[in-house]
């Protein structure tokens, strides 16, 4: 096999422990938002209800297109199809590393000793931003991380048009999480042309009249809106607890060490890397604190700055694995299992606690283990696509986050885990409104009667109930299992 084609192979077996490290779960967190706007693509009889909930998600870029796309394109089956992305978005994603690593470091061992950090903590929380470095599940942001990536090696190499190409499929999978990259992009770009102390200056500075405009141009929050950001901490920077401060900061004490270190005989592109991304970090972490503090700022806050870190979290994961193989790893097979076996263990045993009663691989056509899951799964298979469903508004949290909306195809009322976060990035539209009026109207679930669901019926047409066995319905019922039942308001 030739050195060129290699590094592919090696790159294949990482994506490979990777997945089997993170593990795969398709349908839940964010995928609830995500998902069911790909499937009312390709079946536009779906989710006749509330289809805003998670559709102004998706108007916002093109992620949604390219995957019903690839679907009606290979004829394949939509979870397949699916699985296929995910992993092609990881390989992507180790793909792009390697490519920085070479012009980082000078031996294999650092470069691959890099890219193996980045696989191994790919599910790593970052910081306080409610984000991993990758999720467990396809997203919009999976194919943004290797665009963002790309564009930043390619810039680095002095490919402009190919960079730019990058950058224009980066905004359109994913516009906010592009903006991050392509401003470390200019920010590398510039620094290699003037010096660094001006750029950082003025970078800051872009950022003022910016924010001494959000007064005029941010809608006013209704009420609703308001209490629907507040279910979301992490968007407001002084409500992180104090953990979630230090992995915001040490990074850049990090990188600065990183800089300081690249100037004894390592390659100058190390140097710029670590540099540019204190530069590009600063100014963004000046952000989040300024939209936090006044309440007038608070429909601002959408936008979340801090997820900046996620990028920065990547580069600096990558640059500090490079300089531990370098420098303590070498050809040492003993120093690379001590380092990655306990590390790999950690993280595989987080995950399974993050969804313990459900397999750590939800493959295609796999068997459904989690009782919630087995009760989506039914309601999919055996009753009308235009049903409209009341499910407990916190199911995602008794269900190792599974999605209801995902797997069942079906519409319910809104829930108090995910639809809310769905409704705060929209403070102009009326789907926070919505929310809180169907959210009160399940208010009180666990001591839900008849008459309760006949009230919903009333008001909104429910059809269906998922709930849990501990409810005492008298309604026929004709799928349950140790954990849920399946009921119809007749």
């Amino acid at each position: 096999m030739s050195w060129a084609r290699r590094p592919l192979l090696y790159l294949a077996l990482l994506t490979t422990g990777a997945l089997l490290i993170h593990g795969y779960h398709p349908s839940v967190e964010d995928a609830e938002i995500y998902i069911p706007g790909i499937k009312k693509l390709l079946d536009p009889h779906l989710y006749p209800f509330c289809p805003e909930f998670f559709l102004n998600h998706a108007n916002l870029s093109f992620f949604d297109e390219l995957i019903a796309g690839s679907v009606r394109l290979t004829h394949l089956s939509f979870d397949l199809m699916i699985f296929i992305w995910y992993v092609a978005s990881v390989f992507l994603t180790l793909k792009a590393c390697w490519d920085l690593g070479v012009e980082c470091f000078e031996t294999r061992e650092a470069r691959w000793a890099g890219v193996a950090t980045v696989a191994a903590l790919l599910t790593i929380p970052v910081a306080g931003t409610s984000l991993y470095i990758a999720d467990q599940y396809l997203t919009s942001r999976s194919i943004v991380t290797f665009a963002v990536l790309f564009v930043i090696s390619n810039t680095i190499k002095g490919r402009p048009k190919i960079a730019a190409l990058w950058a224009v499929f980066a905004v359109c999978m994913h516009p906010l999480m592009a903006v991050f990259g392509i401003s470390y992009a200019l920010v590398l770009w510039r620094t290699r042309q003037t010096r660094q102390r001006a750029i950082s200056h003025g970078v800051a500075y872009q950022f003022l009249p910016a924010v001494f405009l959000l007064n005029d141009i941010l809608p006013t929050p209704s009420d609703a809106y308001q209490q629907a950001v507040a279910t979301r901490s992490y968007f407001f920077l002084l409500q992180w607890q104090w953990y979630e401060w230090l992995g915001a900061l040490a990074p850049f004490l990090l990188l600065w060490l990183i800089g300081r270190l690249s100037e004894r005989g390592l390659p100058r592109t190390l140097r710029l890397l670590s540099h540019g991304l204190i530069i590009y970090g600063l100014p963004y972490l000046f952000l989040s604190v300024l939209i936090t503090v006044p309440a007038r700022f608070r429909a601002a806050a959408r936008f979340q700055p801090m997820r900046s870190l996620h990028l920065l979290y990547i580069i600096m994961f990558l640059l500090i694995g490079g300089l531990i193989g370098q420098y303590i790893l070498k050809r040492r097979v003993w120093r690379w299992v001590a380092l990655f076996l306990p590390l790999c263990a950690g993280m595989f045993f987080a995950q399974r606690q993050l969804f313990p009663n459900s397999p750590h691989l939800e493959l295609p056509k796999g068997r459904a283990a989690n009782d919630w899951v087995q009760a989506f799964e039914w309601v999919r298979d055996n009753t009308p696509v235009d049903a409209l469903f009341a499910v407990d508004p916190e199911f995602m949290l008794k269900d190792d986050q599974h999605g209801f909306r995902a797997i069942a195809e079906r519409s319910r009322l809104a829930d108090a885990v995910k639809d809310s976060g769905a409704v705060t990035m929209f403070p102009e539209l009326p789907a926070a409104d919505d929310w809180l009026e169907e959210l009160t109207s399940e208010r009180g679930w666990q001591h839900f009667q008849e008459a309760d669901f006949r009230r919903l019926q009333m008001t909104y047409g429910v059809s269906w109930i998922v709930s849990e066995r501990t409810l005492d319905l008298n309604f026929v019922c004709p799928f349950e299992n140790h954990t849920v039942r399946v009921c119809r308001v007749d």
